[in-house]
């Protein structure tokens, strides 16, 4: 785990020994369970310590801070999960949910996913890190946010690879409350679909906080960045709408 111990390092991240341990265990769980599930097409071990640990842990970065909304080039050294309530939509085989939950123990942790064999593989990794505090959701994004039991309760609500923001605002900003966060990691297509979802984040209760820009020679050619929405309001009732809507007709385009 060389790549992930420097380039966390390079966040401000050391990576102790149980650390270096747990992440070795998911990614030969990862590896094994993909050749009967193809969970993921990233399985190299180098490629899983760039694309899929090292990438997951730079949402730190953006991790609430009290008053600012200054998005820092390394993981302030106090900060931990603090009981902060975090909830991954879409989070596939854990990512970038399970490596922050290594990485900050008390942070509080909903993994949300669709699809069965998905949530059985995060269920197993789940048992065999012996992660405690991490709840697991079996459903769509459309129908979860509209139970109370998740709608406006989460301090951080993550996606990665999910969908356009204009969508995924809508997928997303109806679980965080009101002074927490929505961070999506996206590539350098960032500040266009930032500039097109500007419509969508209003309409859902949301501002953009920042397009971070992520530096990190380990995560190789492609441009990296964090984008940053804060939620400044209550997102309506009416959102969001039923299962399919939101990818058909996103919000930036709507016409009615």
């Amino acid at each position: 785990m060389e790549i992930l111990r420097q380039g966390a390092l390079t966040l401000g991240l050391s990576l102790g020994p149980q650390h270096l341990e747990r992440f070795e265990t998911y990614y030969r769980e990862l590896t094994a369970w993909n050749a009967r599930f193809n969970l993921t097409a990233i399985t190299g071990y180098q490629e899983v310590q760039r694309r899929h640990f090292l990438d997951s842990l730079c949402c730190l970065l953006a991790f609430p801070q009290e008053g600012s909304d200054v998005i820092p080039d390394t993981v302030p050294v106090q900060r931990g999960g603090l009981g902060l309530r975090c909830l991954d939509v879409g989070t596939g085989a854990g990512f970038p949910g399970l490596p922050l939950k290594i990485m900050l123990p008390d942070l509080r942790l909903t993994l949300l996913e669709s699809v069965g064999k998905k949530v059985t593989f995060l269920q197993h990794m789940v048992r065999t890190l012996r992660l405690s505090g991490v709840e697991i959701v079996q459903g769509r994004a459309e129908e979860v946010a509209h139970l109370a039991t998740h709608r406006e309760c989460y301090d951080v609500v993550l996606a990665r690879a999910v969908a356009h923001l204009s969508v995924l605002a809508e997928y997303c900003l109806p679980f965080c409350r009101v002074g927490g966060r929505l961070i999506a990691p996206k590539g350098e297509d960032a500040a266009q679909e930032a500039e097109a979802a500007r419509e969508a984040l209003a309409a859902l209760g949301g501002r953009l906080v920042a397009i971070k820009p992520l530096a990190l020679p380990d995560l190789g050619d492609s441009d990296h960045h964090l984008v940053v929405v804060a939620k400044e309001s209550k997102t309506s009732e009416r959102y969001p709408r039923r299962t399919g809507i939101p990818a058909k007709r996103p919000l930036s385009q709507r016409t009615d």
